[in-house]
């Protein structure tokens, strides 16, 4: 316990407050041993525990009305007799009846309720100097259940009864606890009352109170089992009003608090009920320009509410495109990823809202993004072409926007001079585009792209060498690419290269050969082909019963190349 300052004896309810207090204690460690209604014991013993820690208080502080103390005091005594009796009998099991006896447990547990609230009220009333209280010290690491349960008590009646300094102080104290150990917090949220005063305080007119609280309930909802807790106890309204006139740390941590309580669209109807939604719309357009954590964090809670649809579509009535096109835009980069990312989970799934997204300028915003001049992120870029693929799925008009925006120049210059993670999300850009059209097709081999994806052939990743490998087979199928293809000695050695048996590339050969056999509809492809020095490698996979090497080879065989070739290959 912490120091005890020497105060005025007021002997008139001092002996009896320290004989109250010993009656409890002793009728707390017996109560344990009771198997009878065991539940309702536990009730009663945390009531009688809370009842305990506000005595412990109120014994260390100066009182101006002994009066009301006294008799106070003197119905607690009547109380715990009547515990003491009942707890005899249950342990003794010789009531006559179960019925008899619940009554009889309901009836103490009313009246401990009455005697808490009383104490409570002799507080506000100012009927007791707050002069100090009683601090109990944490326990050790070590420390028993018991010890632990003292100690979240002493809180409790702190945050009850104490004034808003001591308020503030066990607000810390409790905080630091629970991040230590998560047996705090299952004591605390055992507490109906505790948890309850926690919310209450998210109203506080105090921002220090508002903001520890803000922090106690976000770190309980970082577990899983105390968020319905949380929620039963009104958690949400008073958390949507901390993010509309808290000060900043109380409001990351509203925030934050929300996004654990929303997750999988969780509550989200709770959140929507106290005008959470318009609230933290309102907050994102407030705070976008400037950025900054709570923007991030509000957009967050948003990508939760998303999931259900009435929501998202109150969310786009509200002008939330326009918005997160807008913050798309900003300076802040976590802002960026925090908006890019609420877009596409927004239009997932919804070709009406990545239509209102491409008719509100959206594409243009992500090519924007992509252009290297510009001075956006790695990761902001990487979520741009993630978004792009996503979008640009709507229509061929979304597809046009995208051919006419530069996009193809700019996956060009991040295929050849991007950092891996951009290069890679290039070339699935590349795949993906080159599966859209036939335009988009002759746009790429015209661009230059199939040189550049020749260089990924010899990759160590299976996945890049698979992903190129199929794009430039789908690309040779344009007579055009074709021909520009074949005229590039290196590309056409470097696939029948590739083709050996000691390549890297032996998952690939399949696609390899599909480009070769596009290829051998081409005189001059045919003529590169047999003339690159590696011929050797199509024909031990013809020989091997490949199916497509035998095709080659039956093509290289026909009219004029037989002659070259000397009939080796008949069947």
């Amino acid at each position: 316990m912490g120091e005890e300052n020497s105060l005025p004896e007021t002997p008139t309810e001092r002996p009896r407050l320290m004989q109250a207090i010993g009656s409890i204690s002793s009728l707390i460690a017996l109560s344990h041993s009771t198997k009878v209604f065991a539940s309702k014991w536990l009730s009663i013993r945390n009531k009688m525990e809370e009842l305990l820690s506000m005595l412990g208080t109120i014994e260390n502080c100066e009182s101006n009305d002994n009066f009301s103390l006294c008799i106070t005091v003197e119905s607690i005594f009547a109380t715990i007799s009547e515990c003491d009796g009942l707890l005899k009998r249950c342990l003794e099991l010789s009531y006559c009846g179960k019925l008899h006896m619940q009554s009889d447990l309901d009836i103490v547990s009313a009246k401990l309720d009455n005697h808490v609230k009383t104490l409570s009220d002799i507080y506000a009333l100012g009927l007791v100097k707050q002069s100090y209280a009683i601090v109990v010290l944490k326990p050790g690491p070590s420390a028993s259940k018991e010890d632990m349960r003292f100690y979240v008590h002493n809180i409790a009646s702190r945050l009850k009864i104490g004034s808003t300094v001591m308020k503030k102080q066990a607000l810390v104290e409790f905080n630091e606890a629970i991040q230590e150990d998560e047996r705090y917090v299952n004591i605390a949220a055992a507490l109906e009352s505790f948890v309850n005063f926690l919310v209450r305080f998210l109203d506080s007119q105090e921002s220090e109170i508002r903001e520890a609280s803000a922090k106690a309930v976000c770190l309980m909802a970082g577990f899983r089992s105390y968020k319905s807790v949380l929620i039963d106890a009104g958690v949400v309204g008073p958390l949507i009003r901390v993010l509309e006139s808290g000060n900043e740390p109380s409001q990351e941590f509203a925030a934050r608090c929300l996004i654990k309580v929303t997750e999988n669209s969780d509550n989200a109807w709770s959140v929507s009920a106290h005008g959470g939604v318009s609230a933290l719309l309102k907050i994102c357009g407030k705070n976008g320009e400037n950025g900054g954590e709570l923007a991030n964090l509000v957009c967050g809670v948003l990508k939760n509410l998303v999931g259900i649809e009435e929501i998202k579509r109150f969310m786009v009535e509200e002008g939330a495109i326009s918005l997160f096109l807008k913050l798309v835009r900003s300076k802040d980069e976590i802002l960026q990823i925090a908006s890019l990312d609420l877009l596409q989970n927004m239009a997932y799934s919804d070709a009406s809202i990545r239509e209102t997204i491409v008719e509100g300028g959206g594409i243009r915003v992500l090519v924007r993004i992509l252009d290297p001049k510009s001075s956006f992120s790695t990761k902001t870029r990487e979520m741009a072409f993630k978004g792009i693929a996503n979008l640009c799925l709507v229509s061929d008009t979304s597809l046009y926007v995208l051919m006419n925006s530069g996009f193809t120049d700019h996956v060009l210059y991040f295929l050849r001079f991007g950092e891996i993670s951009v290069c890679e999300l290039a070339l699935k850009a590349s795949f993906w585009l080159c599966g859209t059209s036939e335009d988009a097709k002759k746009v790429m081999g015209d661009a230059g792209f199939m040189p550049v994806l020749v260089s990924f052939l010899e990759s160590k990743s299976f996945q890049i060498r698979e992903m190129a490998a199929e794009t430039l087979s789908n690309m040779v199928i344009v007579p055009k690419n074709r021909k520009k293809f074949a005229q590039n000695d290196q590309n056409v050695g470097l696939l029948m290269q590739l083709l050996g048996p000691g390549e890297v590339n032996s998952g690939s050969k399949q696609l390899l050969l599909s480009i070769l056999m596009s290829l051998t509809s081409s005189n001059m492809a045919r003529k590169k082909i047999s003339n690159s020095g590696y011929l050797k490698n199509i024909e031990k996979l013809a020989e091997a019963e490949v199916s497509d090497a035998k095709k080659i080879v039956r093509k290289l065989s026909s009219t004029k190349f037989r002659s070259m070739l000397g009939g080796f290959w008949h069947s």
